[in-house]
C-alpha cells in the first residue's frame, strides 16, 4: 500500500483541517467531505496518509475556505489569502514573487477547453509560484493528469506545469516533435506529439502515448483549440 503521509500537499491539508476544527469552522470530517464533494472515509484516508488529496478536492478546499494556494504547495507560511496573522514557522518565499502558475481543475473532462485567454476565467482560478526552479517564469498553468496512457513517465494524479504554444493551434509552429504536450480538442489529453505535414505544411498532429497499450492516433489541426507544452511534472515525491 502506498504511503502518502509525507506528501507536502497532504501535510498542509492536515494543518488546514486541524485549524478549521480547532477554531470551530468545521465540526467533523463530514463537514469537509460535503464541501469537497466526496465522502467521510476519503477525507479520513487523506488525513491518515493512505491517499492523496485530488486536484479537484484541493481546488474546492481553496475556494470554500479561502486557503492560500501557495500554502498548500509549501511555498508560503500564510494559510489564508486574507489573514496576515495566520503564519507558521516557515520561510515565506512565495510572497516575494508574482503568483504566475494558474491551477486548472478537471483536466480530463470532455469538451472542457482551457480558456486561458479569458481574464475573468483566470481570475477565478487559484494561483501559486514555485521558487528556485529555472524556466518557471511567464504565465503558466498546472493541470492534473488523469489516466495511465503516459506511464511510466507521467502517472495518474501527477500534476504538470505547462506553457501555452501561442501559434500551435493554427499552424503547428512552436511544436517540437516527440515532446509532451497538453492538446485540447473536444477532449483534453497529455501526449507526445509529432507533426504530420503535407506540402511542407502541418495538417495533422500524431498523438502518441508512452504506454504502448494505447495506439497512436491523429487529429486535424482544424480540431485543435489549444496546445500547452509540458515543462515540469509534480509528483508526490517532488518536481521533475
Amino acid at each position: 500500500m502506498s504511503n502518502f503521509i509525507d506528501n507536502i500537499v497532504n501535510k498542509r491539508f492536515r494543518l488546514v483541517f486541524d485549524y478549521l476544527r480547532e477554531n470551530g469552522k468545521i465540526k467533523s470530517k463530514s463537514d469537509v467531505a460535503a464541501q469537497l464533494g466526496t465522502y467521510n472515509h476519503i477525507i479520513n484516508s487523506i488525513l491518515k496518509g493512505k491517499r492523496n488529496i485530488t486536484l479537484d478536492q484541493m481546488n474546492k478546499l481553496i475556494e470554500t475556505y479561502h486557503i492560500n494556494a501557495n500554502f498548500m504547495f509549501g511555498y508560503s507560511s500564510q494559510m489564508f489569502d486574507e489573514d496576515d496573522d495566520m503564519n507558521f514557522s516557515l520561510t515565506d518565499t512565495a510572497s516575494e514573487y508574482k503568483k504566475n502558475i494558474t491551477l486548472v481543475p478537471n483536466l480530463a473532462m470532455a469538451g472542457n477547453a482551457i480558456d486561458m485567454s479569458d481574464p475573468q476565467h483566470q481570475k477565478d482560478l487559484p494561483k501559486f509560484y514555485i521558487p528556485n526552479i529555472p524556466g518557471l517564469d511567464g504565465d503558466l498553468i498546472a493541470i492534473e493528469i488523469s489516466g495511465d496512457s503516459m506511464l511510466p513517465n507521467i502517472t495518474n494524479g501527477d500534476m504538470v506545469i505547462c506553457e501555452s504554444v501561442a501559434s500551435g493551434a493554427t499552424d503547428g509552429n512552436g511544436i517540437k516533435d516527440n515532446s509532451v504536450y497538453i492538446v485540447v480538442t473536444d477532449t483534453v489529453v497529455a501526449k507526445r506529439v509529432q507533426k504530420v505535414k503535407e506540402s511542407n505544411k502541418t495538417v495533422r498532429l500524431r498523438l502518441i502515448s508512452d504506454n504502448t497499450t494505447y495506439p497512436p492516433y491523429e487529429v486535424e489541426m482544424s480540431e485543435v483549440k489549444q496546445i500547452f507544452r509540458v515543462k515540469y511534472r509534480l509528483t508526490q515525491y517532488g518536481i521533475a
